[in-house]
This record gives structure tokens, C-alpha cells and sequence, in this order.
């Protein structure tokens, strides 16, 4: 299966609006407008939901998402369901990329529903955001590597993220290799591994940490949070620990 998504937001006399929204089986965008609460400030935008219409990412997939946030415009993008991603009835690897563009002075939230990477599953997810002068970005990432009692399928993840040009962010994650599985040194024989990227106002100045979770500086601006945990839920609440130490953010 082969799906191309898009979504484009822009500001119009003060006020989000959904330029365009295109949806294919099996990602669905359904809208909602929605205020969008203190984090973004007073003006009203555009909650919209992303649903997986359809049993994917299954091996051979390749699912693709546009996004891009017109000056001025606020959307929050958040997932309604976990994702499961699959062994197809080949032998081919599926593909998840997400594209973001964040023009100046933009905001967008883009907080998917974890994704389980069961048995025999071979997946790639990618994420590239450009942003421009002023954006704000969040965006959360939680992997659950395997289902109960089962042990996880091979998954590469990579994250890019750039600002007027400048590299914020660029981080690839494997896992499903047993030489490195084997290791306590690589996820701390955790099942969860979760991060949130936060481009949003100032930074921390310095690393913060506690059990199981730390908030960083990144070289070039923002701030990345990194949770290991036994389950999706205590990693979603290690990672809103770590963003409430984040002094942007309010």
C-alpha cells in the first residue's frame, strides 16, 4: 500500500484556518477547531486527528505525511489510537515518513499515539522538519518494542530538524539487534523508549535529569526529553515531568 497525506494550515485575519486537508486510507485527518489552550496562547486553532483508518504499517507500506504551517498559524496534530506495525506477507520492510514545514512565527504540536513494533515487523520511520524564524515545534516519539512477552521486530528511526538552515536536531535510532538488545547497556532492558523534541521559547540552560528520564540542551537551540520506561503510560508521564522543566514552556 502506498498513501500520501497532506495537511496546510494558514492565518487568516488573526484566525487558523485549514487551507488544504487530504486524506488516504489508511491516514485519515479529521479536524476539529479547537482552542488550543495556554501553550499556544490565546488565539484560537485547529486540533486535528490522525487516524489509522486501516491495519498499517504492514511490511511492504510506504505512508507518507505533508504538513506545513503557514506564518502565524497554530495547529496541534495528535494520534487517537496506538500503531501497530507489521510483518507483511513478504518479506519487505514498511516505511513512515513525515514531513513538517513551519513557517516564521508558526506553531505546531505533533503528538502521535505510541507505535508497538511487534515480531518480525521490519520498519522505517522518518521524520524531517524545517522550521523558519520563530516556529515552535513539539514533537513526541514513543516506541514500544514488542508486544507482551514477545520481542520486538527490527526498527530504524530518524529524526531531522532544521532552523533558517541550521541543524538542530539529527538522531537515527536502531533497534531489533540482537547484539545490541543483548546489551543492559543499550535500553536499560526497558520496553519503552520515548523522546519529545521541544522548539518552543527559551531552553534549559543545563542537562536536568531523574530516574529514567532527562531534559537536554540542544547545541543550536531546543530541548530534548528521553524517557525509558516498563509501559507506554509511565513513559508518557516521564516525558511531561521532563517538559514541565522546561522554562518555554507554560
Amino acid at each position: 500500500m502506498k498513501a500520501h497525506s497532506r495537511l496546510v494550515a494558514e492565518c487568516r485575519d488573526g484566525r487558523t484556518v485549514l487551507r488544504e486537508i487530504h486524506s488516504v486510507s489508511p491516514l485519515t485527518l479529521v479536524p476539529r477547531r479547537d482552542r488550543l489552550g495556554s501553550a499556544a496562547g490565546a488565539d484560537r486553532g485547529y486540533t486535528v486527528h490522525l487516524v489509522n483508518s486501516a491495519s498499517a504499517p504492514l511490511g511492504g507500506d510506504e505512508l507518507r505525511l505533508s504538513v506545513r504551517i503557514g506564518e502565524g498559524a497554530r495547529l496541534r496534530l495528535s494520534g487517537v489510537a496506538a500503531t501497530l506495525a507489521l510483518p507483511g506477507p513478504h518479506a519487505g520492510a514498511s516505511v513512515s515518513t513525515v514531513d513538517i514545514e513551519i513557517e516564521s512565527g508558526g506553531t505546531l504540536e505533533y503528538l502521535p499515539e505510541p507505535t508497538v513494533i511487534t515480531a518480525r515487523a521490519r520498519h522505517t520511520a522518518e521524520l524531517t522538519a524545517s522550521l523558519g524564524p520563530g516556529a515552535r515545534l513539539r514533537t513526541r516519539e514513543v516506541l514500544v518494542l514488542g508486544r507482551t512477552g514477545e520481542r520486538p521486530g527490527r526498527l530504524r528511526t530518524a529524526q531531522r530538524v532544521v532552523r533558517t538552515g541550521t541543524p538542530l536536531l539529527h538522531q537515527t535510532l536502531d533497534i531489533g539487534d540482537p547484539a545490541l538488545d543483548s546489551s543492559l547497556a543499550h535500553l536499560a532492558d526497558r520496553r519503552v523508549f520515548a523522546t519529545e523534541l521541544l522548539v518552543w521559547g527559551d531552553d534549559v540552560t543545563e542537562p536536568v535529569s531523574a530516574d529514567w528520564w532527562s531534559l537536554t540542551p540542544l547545541a543550536a537551540g531546543g530541548s530534548l526529553a528521553t524517557a525509558l520506561a516498563t509501559d507506554a503510560i509511565a513513559a508518557e508521564r516521564a516525558l511531561d515531568e521532563a517538559r514541565g522543566r522546561h522554562p518555554g514552556w507554560c
